[in-house]
């Protein structure tokens, strides 16, 4: 009976919520509201909430009615097309506008409303303390869109931040300097204009480094227009930089937002500092497509600035316990929706392997093992022989199966959620199955470089410094450790700070090496990838396509080998064109019956055998 209630306790909540969220957002009923497992979000009229839990505590409760209220006021107060006239190219920044801008129409919307504030401050707080902000003790542990948020939150409301995010933000404030605090305080004078307040944003980002060439650029198109009284149409400033953007990506084959903004930045300092040429365009009008100065070998050459401050570390080492607990709880809650799908698919897998696993023998041998279930016959009638068995060669061999994850800012949100969940399924199918499973990530440890940057900066910048930030690959589960003991361990691709740049040619070379080293007879790697590889750092002072160029070298001598099978599934991005083996899905949410479906496909014999006589062929030409 008890059950019933809450069911009816969470339906009725989640129609009070909903109607209170239209209510709020003065909007009809044409504004679609689903409560969905995983963060929440809007999307033009649709709405999507976290999904309650039947026995809805209070925390949960005011938790829901901030996500709730915070939609319903971007419904209300934010205009997309204001937003994307001013939106930065770079993913970074991009973020940072973001967050920005729902803090200007949570502070403009919960003026007059106390109990929206209420339910906002609630949330906040909730979500300080859920990412561990009071256990911080460098600047550079708390996301950069959440400092500024934060500080932003502080200047427009006048409220203090929560008591988790006190101690780190006290470390960002040192780093702000007088043009970083005008570009706050006009932002706190304009909270009721979004053109004015993303001007004020466009500002901040220029003080801190993150778009300061484009800004720069748009002022230097306005000038010019005026100056020379052109006649020909005057465009929007952010429709011309996105159509750079797309040339960018078509012609160079990565993901332009993380790459126009500090080639730019590096054009700035080079004519500022040095009076070298920019290597990037020099016409107004926002970043072009870099050209290439002739090279050497050994400058075109793949290599790393600095590898002493790479890193490959155990995900236990990046959290405490609490933390990693905390995180396995929110993936299991997860789970729970989409384990009935991925399960049905795991246990198909898991039938098809247990079938190749059987024993059999053969009967009726001249030579062998004495079979005594026949001795019976022989003794009736010494003129039979005896008969001999033997069992035979089993198709399955023992296999071992590596899964790369990447942990980069792109996958944030669903993706990496059903990814984590994924992988979790498959790890304990294939153990049942005597399959050994590693479960590996990638992602960097810094934005912008880190310490490697700082390292090339120190020296002088020299040219063609290589690769350009610090590499982080994390060891979820190792091949050899039971699921039972590294489960809590992939909880840790939900935590925020974690995703940042990914590297994708020295990832899948590490993974290749660690599965190469392995003993079993049959050793396959999954990549589960959802861009081109991109490092704003290294991309900013190299060709624009140094880091695919290195992804497509470190495939090619993979495939060109008979000793490990190479698969890649891409979300939402075309591997196709860099994997022999690869499929592309849409949504996240196909990844599931995708990552089966492809196992279930490798582990079919006569595939497999085609497989390597195809390797086999190949492998003489490889050096």
């Amino acid at each position: 009976m008890s059950g019933k209630q809450d069911l009816t306790r969470q339906e009725e909540f989640k129609r009070a919520t909903a109607g209170a969220l239209r209510a709020v957002a003065h909007a009809n009923a044409e504004v679609q509201v689903a409560f969905q497992p995983g963060p929440g979000g809007v999307s033009g009229k649709r709405v999507r909430l976290p999904l309650p839990t039947r026995t809805l505590p209070p925390a949960e409760m005011a938790k829901l009615r901030g996500a709730a209220d915070a939609a319903a006021l971007r419904l209300r107060h934010h205009s997309e097309a204001v937003h994307a006239a001013r939106l930065p190219a770079r993913r970074e920044a991009k973020e940072v506008f973001d967050a920005l801008e729902d803090v200007r129409v949570e502070a403009v919307g919960s003026r007059h409303m106390p109990g929206v504030a209420a339910n906002l401050r609630a949330r906040l707080s909730d979500s300080c303390e859920s990412e561990g902000y009071d256990r911080m003790t460098r600047k550079d542990q708390l996301p950069l869109p959440a400092a500024l948020s934060l500080l932003a939150r502080e200047r427009i409301t006048g409220d203090p931040a929560p008591d988790a995010a006190h101690r780190v933000l006290d470390l960002w404030r040192e780093t702000l300097d007088d043009k970083a605090d005008a570009a706050l305080a006009e932002m706190a004078g304009s909270t009721e204009n979004q053109e004015g307040f993303a001007r004020a944003a466009r500002r901040l980002l220029a003080a801190l480094d993150l778009a300061e060439a484009e800004v720069e650029a748009e002022a230097e198109d306005q000038e010019d227009g005026e100056e020379q009284g052109e006649n020909t149409p005057q465009q929007d400033q952010s429709g011309e930089g996105e159509a750079q953007a797309q040339d960018q990506e078509s012609m160079l084959g990565a993901q332009p937002e993380a790459m126009q903004g500090e080639a730019a930045e590096e054009e700035v300092e080079e004519t500022e500092e040095e009076g070298a040429a920019a290597e990037g365009d020099d016409r107004p009008g926002g970043p072009q497509q870099r050209r290439e100065v002739p090279q050497t070998d050994d400058a075109s050459r793949y290599h790393a600035f600095a590898t002493q401050f790479d890193e490959v570390v155990d995900a236990e080492a990046l959290c405490d316990p609490e933390e990693l607990a905390r995180l396995r709880q929110q993936l299991d809650q997860q789970l729970s929706h989409l384990q009935g799908v991925v399960s049905k698919l795991a246990n198909r897998l898991q039938r098809r392997l247990l079938a190749q696993q059987q024993r059999a023998w053969e009967f009726d041998l001249e030579e062998g093992l004495l079979d005594v279930a026949r001795l019976a016959r022989v003794v009736a009638n010494p003129m039979h022989s005896l008969s001999y068995k033997r069992e035979r060669e089993a198709d399955f061999r023992d296999t071992v199966v590596s899964l790369l994850i990447d942990n980069s800012g792109s996958m944030r949100g669903r993706p990496i959620t059903v990814a984590a969940m994924c992988s979790d399924i498959l790890a304990r199918t294939l153990e049942r199955c005597a399959v050994k499973t590693e479960i590996l990530g990638f992602t960097t440890r810094a934005w912008k470089g880190g310490l490697s940057r700082e390292r090339w900066v120190q020296d002088g910048k020299p040219r063609n410094p290589g690769r350009l930030n610090d590499l982080r690959h994390v060891v979820y589960k190792s091949a050899d450790a039971p699921w039972r003991r590294a489960r809590k361990n992939l909880g840790l691709m939900l935590r925020e700070g974690l995703l940042k740049e990914n590297i994708d040619g020295e990832a899948l070379d590490w993974a290749y090496k660690r599965l190469r080293a392995r003993t079993e007879h049959r050793r396959i790697l999954m990549v589960i990838s959802d861009g081109a590889p991109v490092d704003d750092s290294t991309l900013s002072v190299n060709p624009g396509n140094y880091l695919e160029r290195h992804l497509r070298k470190v495939i090619a001598d993979i495939e060109g080998r008979a000793d490990i099978e190479l698969i890649a599934i891409g979300i939402g991005h075309d591997v196709t064109r860099y994997y022999r083996r690869a499929v592309t899905i849409v949504d996240a949410e196909e990844l599931g019956g995708t990552m089966m479906k492809k196992l279930a496909e490798l582990f079919d014999e006569d595939a497999a055998e085609a497989w390597h006589r195809a390797a086999a062929e190949r492998a003489p030409l490889v050096a």
